[in-house]
């Protein structure tokens, strides 16, 4: 692929993916971040590294699951997510640098669970979902602490899916986003802004993204 190329659709198994770059002018790493269940690329926390990481030598590729390609409103099995990022990470590798797998929600779930089998150099999970909302007793965590590579959990402060202080101890780092939701928003009444909050996520992938060890 042209690295200056803007998108480029990918087929998978669950059908075509798409991939829309923001290269590095002299990258050293590749952070590919997917979407939730609920939204797309659009999302703030996704947006906002887009823009602030390239200049730090790290390309962003925001990754479409088929399903929000495909114009669906309701996300698939988990099965058929893991399927399409399988499918599209040889696009991901193929400048021949390290790929950091990384995601919001659903999309930090898919990240955890096939890092170790492709090899990926850390995953960044933002607002994992920890548990559904109210229902602490179902947790995710097992797929959080099976990820078996370097791992940076950025989660909001008041998110229903699982506040900071829920997350079990284990071999992963995580940032807390004063007083943000699942989808990182801050009520106005909050001591820091919005844009602070984009900037707290900012900083903390920043720096942890030039900790790994490639």
């Amino acid at each position: 692929m042209d690295p200056v190329s803007d998108s480029e659709i990918v087929e998978t198994g669950a059908g075509e993916a798409r991939i829309t770059w923001r290269p590095a002018a002299k990258a050293r790493l590749v952070l590919a971040v997917s979407h939730g269940a609920g939204g797309g690329i659009e999302a703030r926390d996704l947006q906002a590294l887009a823009a602030a990481l390239p200049p730090l030598g790290v390309s962003v590729a925001l990754v479409e699951q088929p399903w929000r390609v495909a114009g669906k409103r309701l996300a698939p099995a988990p099965k058929t997510l893991d399927t399409g990022w399988r499918d599209l990470w040889p696009a991901l590798a193929a400048q021949g640098l390290p790929v950091v797998a990384g995601g919001r929600s659903a999309g930090a779930r898919v990240a955890c669970r096939t890092a170790g089998e492709l090899g990926a150099a850390g995953v960044l999970a933002l607002s994992f979902p920890l548990h559904p909302p109210g229902r602490p007793e179902k947790t995710r965590a097992p797929e959080l602490l099976g990820a078996g590579v370097p791992t940076l959990v950025v989660q909001g402060g008041n998110d229903p899916f699982g506040k900071p202080a829920e997350f079990p101890e284990g071999p992963y780092e995580l940032t807390e986003v004063p007083f943000a939701d699942h989808g990182f928003a801050v009520p106005k009444r909050a001591s820091l802004t919005q844009q602070d909050a984009l900037e707290v996520i900012i900083a903390a992938a920043g720096a942890w993204l030039g900790r790994l060890a490639l």
